[in-house]
């Protein structure tokens, strides 16, 4: 049995700036039609901007979805049809004021395939020069620098629950060899 849907019909019920959601009919390989909602999304870059001294910026902000500060690594969403490693250089840039030397992918993950079809490329960002932070106009966030090892152990602990960092960190920890 070949493991495929095909799409019988598609419905935009939604366009948002950042997101479009649509209502689709699907035919599952036994024959059977179903419903199918589906999240479009531009896709997104996480980074993780490791200083020599073995510290990592994160930041916090407030997500509105569970109405509380969030403590993340850098990331934002890709502009239509942009490159991911050029908009992970720009998040850095706005968010923690860094500019790397070296720009390591360390791969992409499906944020929620079961829902969306958001792709999220990560990156390790090393041999860093500070410069000055240019968060969007509807930005607010608040920077720190952590020892890697303390928020490895916050990602462990629990204390660190946004998927793209927890992920990011765990595959920086490999990468390192740590």
């Amino acid at each position: 049995m070949e493991l495929m849907e095909k799409t019988v019909e598609r419905q935009v019920v939604f366009e948002g700036v950042v997101v479009t959601v649509r209502q689709d009919r699907a035919q599952l390989p036994n024959g059977r039609i179903v419903g199918r909602e589906v999240v479009e999304h531009p896709g997104g870059v996480a980074v993780l901007p490791l200083h020599r001294d073995g510290t990592v910026d994160v930041v916090r902000q407030f997500r509105y979805p569970f109405q509380k500060v969030v403590t993340e690594l850098p990331a934002g969403k890709l502009d239509r049809g942009e490159e991911p490693r050029l908009a992970a250089l720009r998040e850095l840039q706005e968010e923690v004021g860094v500019i790397p030397g070296e720009l390591i992918d360390l791969g992409c993950l499906y944020v929620s395939p079961g829902i969306s079809n958001e792709v999220l490329h990560m990156y390790l960002a090393r041999d860093l020069r500070q410069g000055a932070c240019h968060p969007d106009e509807d930005e607010f966030l608040e920077g720190d620098r952590v020892p890697f090892e303390d928020l490895l152990g916050q990602v462990m602990s629990g204390a660190i629950c946004d998927a793209k960092t927890v992920a990011l960190v765990l595959k920086t920890k490999e990468y390192l060899g740590l």
